[in-house]
């Protein structure tokens, strides 16, 4: 085949497929997978989200033994127990005998009826004398229950002689160690549960104490309330009770909420669940007290209101840090991630 003859072959083929194409430039390219982006579906993922468990769905840490009502009881009483001694100390000090009477006789019954619960929970009175033994400093409950076998006998002490009017030398030595005694008997408690693994309760520890002393001084406020409706009390003989309930509230409310605020997610079971009930119920009735407090020289029925009104707040308060807890320790979440975001922690700063 001739050269000649050869290029007219060529030229015709070329001619066939037609013109020749240039490439097409980048920016062509980028716009046309933009396009397409936007034409596709975004990725659905395969399976669904992990729940957060752990092996066999068992709890990580043990679940406290303690059951109610006898250690959600133990809590409240004690608060009251030593909030009473207190007031009854500034009733004698102001000469207010009713509202002093009464703050007695609160005192050492609720610091019996606390004995009697926590020796209930423990099964037998054995154990509870077996604590006493020995004196061991790192134990909240060791001192504790020294503290309550020392504060009960001296707020009966005070109780019998105000009502029988004998000894009163002795009686107001006796109302002096309950006042003494009465701050730790309100708080130890909170020191007791916060010395444990529970998340809820554990990650509280700084301002616990806080709330069970704001608790029990307004509950300890609410039953003084309630004394000035009683024959013989003087107009304004409730009014220590009113400034101390008033105190609580505020306290105890404060205390809470930076709690909740700083724990983060292991404060969820305090406004979910029951412990979530319990609380908001206690807040409830803690604006209902306080409301009515405000009235309560002026109206017989605003001052039974109030009065009745913070006692339930602080017993709905201690039932709800009380179930609160128990969730915590039955969902593995409040240990686990916890533990992560410190470690998590350590090593952003430690690098």
């Amino acid at each position: 085949m001739s050269d000649i003859s050869f290029r007219a072959k060529f030229s015709l083929r070329s001619s066939a497929r037609g013109p020749r194409r240039e490439p097409t430039p980048l920016r062509d390219v980028d716009r046309r997978g933009a396009r397409f982006a936007r034409r596709v579906r975004p990725e659905q993922p395969m399976v669904p989200a992990a729940e957060f468990t752990s092996y066999y769905g068992k709890p990580i840490i043990n679940q406290p033994v303690w059951e109610a009502p006898d250690i959600p009881g133990y809590l409240f009483l004690g608060g009251l127990a030593g909030g009473s001694s207190l007031l009854a100390a500034g009733s004698d000090m102001t000469g207010r005998p009713v509202l002093s009477r009464v703050a007695k006789t609160g005192a050492v019954a609720a610091g019996a009826l606390s004995m009697v619960a926590l020796v209930h929970d423990l099964g037998r009175p054995a154990r509870f004398l077996n604590m006493l033994r020995v004196f061991k400093v790192t134990s909240p409950m060791s001192v504790g229950s020294w503290i309550l076998s020392g504060y009960v006998p001296a707020a009966g002490a005070a109780a019998f002689c105000a009502l029988t009017g004998r000894m009163p030398k002795i009686g107001a030595a006796a109302t002096a160690g309950a006042a003494l005694l009465g701050p730790a008997v309100a708080s130890y408690t909170a020191a007791l549960i916060s010395d444990t693994a529970v998340p809820a309760w554990h990650d509280g520890y700084q301002e616990m104490p806080f709330v069970f002393v704001g608790s029990g001084a307004m509950a300890a406020g609410g039953l003084g309330l309630l004394a000035g409706l009683l024959p013989g009390a003087r107009p304004g003989e409730s009014a220590p009770a009113r400034n101390l309930a008033l105190l609580g509230a505020g306290m105890e409310s404060a205390a809470l909420e930076q709690m909740e605020h700083r724990m983060g997610m292991v404060a969820e079971p305090y406004s979910e669940g029951h412990g979530g009930m319990y609380v908001k119920t206690g807040k409830a009735l803690a604006a209902v007290g306080v409301a009515g407090a405000a009235f309560s020289q002026r109206s017989r029925v605003a001052a039974a209101v109030s009065g009745t009104a913070m006692l339930a707040a602080s017993v709905a308060t201690r039932w709800g840090i009380f179930h609160a807890g128990l969730a915590s320790a039955a969902d593995p979440k409040y240990t686990v991630i916890p533990q992560r975001q410190r470690l998590a922690e350590g090593q952003s700063s430690g690098s």
